[in-house]
């Protein structure tokens, strides 16, 4: 299973602090890292990829709608 990590915060959160945080996941995830963070950095998803069946970069998470207003990290 992947590693995925999530913050909603009332105001700007440390992004070193969230990297540091979805970076200890990865014996969940070893194979790649994704992040997002909307513009005031109140909103941020962290994912560490763990590649068993699909090797391909399609995989690359969190990933979005076509105009990234709506985005998601599942496993």
């Amino acid at each position: 299973m992947c590693g995925i990590i999530g913050v909603i915060s009332d105001e700007e959160y440390d992004l070193k602090k969230f990297i540091q945080m979805r970076d200890t996941l990865v014996h969940r995830g070893p194979d790649d890292k994704g992040i997002y963070f909307n513009t005031s950095k109140s909103v941020l998803l962290g994912h560490r990829r763990l590649s068993i069946i699909d090797l391909s970069k399609l995989g690359k998470q969190p990933i979005s709608n076509e105009d990234g207003t709506i985005w998601i990290s599942f496993n």
